[in-house]
């Protein structure tokens, strides 16, 4: 057998494996909330929807990133794509309140599932090739980018094929066939995120290496998975650094929330109909995602000239609650200058969560090592989706206008001023079997350390899907 791939073909396949594990979200994001309206849904009742999503990662998340830990992230991958690509066949032709509901535990199901495992697998790669002091930040910001980039291209042409399906002359047996079967314009994304869903799974399977594991059996993986969850909780609790990861990953699961809830029913409104209400929403969450990558690519420059991680983190999340306050006060007047101000908000909140994830995760991999390593990504997203789910519940049952936004942006500030209290950087958890064990840091560095630059990780945008 071959030895681990050199870091540069490794940065370049999970960058490859991050997009293709998110351009079928960028596809579904600007129709899905659409087009549960046309399949006779309320607003509250897409919120119960978002919410079965995110409380089926939130249950699966633990459980599946023992599960990477203990089999290889190779085989939790593909699985991920393969209920994917299931979730995505039935949001696109499922009419019924049950269908859609098994959508959102399929397609719950799937993303606690890929969570972690790619950028373990990166992670571990890189470091067995150089050495526990590889440089990571880069890889990881790009793996970032092109989970934006996906995103980004994703929302313009899954908001686009709607639009130009709408407008194109098709012919009259087609026309009737979607007036009376289960697929609208509006499904089609969600169809083509399914080939490429497939087309995500392949890859997986043969472009990334993993070292043979020890024989085990399934008994043996479930019995291990509970011990490596309470690790993962053991690490959430008691480490200071982890607790400010979590708290501000939570605060921005609120941020996305608002956002992928309210934002496409005001574009509809906007231009007074379904198709185009799309196709608005779309350039605006393609800007965004642009901008996330922006962001994400900028995150180590933005440490460096502040100084340190922690106040680059800070600085980014600043960024986004300014805009999410834009997003609130322009609710209040129409034209284009409020326009241009929301956009603007748009730009701001996805341009400091793009730099913001990076440098999180940077300190999130200071404290695990390769046999936790899925299992603390897990705990994070954990922290994201139960945290959306509330808020998504929350923000449905208000009154439209600024309050929603501006309950978003109270959030997120809370979840970014932890950063701004100085602290020592916390090892390992105490207590159980350490995720990592505990490394001498200094109190409080004045700035970037050499070891600032040799680690870090994405923190992708995460949208609904």
């Amino acid at each position: 057998m071959t030895g681990p791939l050199d870091p540069r073909t490794a940065r370049r396949r999970f960058a490859s494996v991050t997009f293709l594990l998110w351009l079928p979200a960028g596809l579904c994001l600007p129709t899905m909330v659409l087009l549960m309206g046309e399949r006779g849904m309320g607003l509250s009742a897409v919120a119960g929807l978002f919410a079965v999503h995110s409380l089926t990662v939130a249950a699966l998340e633990l459980p599946t990133g023992g599960l990477s830990d203990a089999i290889g992230r190779r085989a939790v991958l593909a699985f991920a794509g393969v209920l994917s690509v299931a979730a995505m066949l039935l949001l696109a032709l499922g009419t019924t309140l049950w269908a859609l509901v098994l959508a959102m535990v399929l397609m719950g199901s799937g993303r606690a599932l890929s969570s972690g495992p790619a950028e373990a697998w990166y992670v571990d790669t890189v470091q067995a090739r150089s050495g526990s002091d590889a440089e990571l930040r880069t890889g990881l910001a790009r793996g970032n980018t092109a989970s934006a980039a996906a995103l980004a291209l994703g929302t313009l042409c899954g908001g686009g094929l709607p639009w130009l399906l709408d407008l194109a002359p098709l012919p009259s047996a087609w026309t009737a066939s979607i007036a009376s079967g289960p697929v609208l314009p509006l499904s089609i994304p969600p169809l083509v995120g399914a080939v490429v869903g497939l087309v995500h799974t392949v890859y997986v399977l043969t472009a990334l290496p993993e070292p043979p594991r020890a024989p085990t059996t399934v008994r043996g993986v479930l019995r291990g998975v509970p011990a490596t969850m309470l690790d993962g909780l053991r690490l959430g609790t008691r480490n200071l650094l982890v607790r400010r990861v979590l708290s501000s990953t939570a605060a921005m699961g609120t941020a996305l929330a608002a956002i992928e809830l309210l934002a496409p029913g005001r574009s509809a409104e906007l231009t007074g109909a379904p198709e185009s209400g799309a196709l608005l929403f779309a350039s605006l969450a393609c800007a965004g995602f642009v901008c996330t990558a922006l962001g994400s690519h900028a995150a180590p420059a933005v440490a460096r000239l502040t100084g340190s991680g922690e106040r680059a983190i800070l600085v980014a999340l600043g960024v986004s609650v300014t805009g999410l306050l834009l997003l609130g006060v322009t609710v209040l007047w129409s034209g284009p200058s409020a326009l241009g101000l929301a956009a603007a908000g748009y730009a701001l909140v996805y341009l400091g969560l793009g730099s913001s994830g990076p440098n999180q995760n940077t300190l999130l991999h200071r404290n695990v090592d390769s046999t936790g390593r899925a299992t603390a990504l897990s705990v994070q997203s954990l922290a994201q989706q139960l945290a959306g789910a509330l808020a998504g519940l929350v923000i449905g049952a208000l009154p439209s206008g600024p309050l929603p936004w501006l309950l978003a942006g109270a959030v997120l500030l809370a979840g970014a001023l932890p950063w701004a209290r100085g602290g020592r950087r916390d090892g390992a958890a105490s207590g159980g079997r350490p995720l990592r064990q505990p490394e001498a840091e200094p109190s409080e560095p004045s700035g970037p350390s050499e070891a600032d630059d040799k680690v870090g990780g994405p923190g992708p945008a995460q949208s609904i899907p």
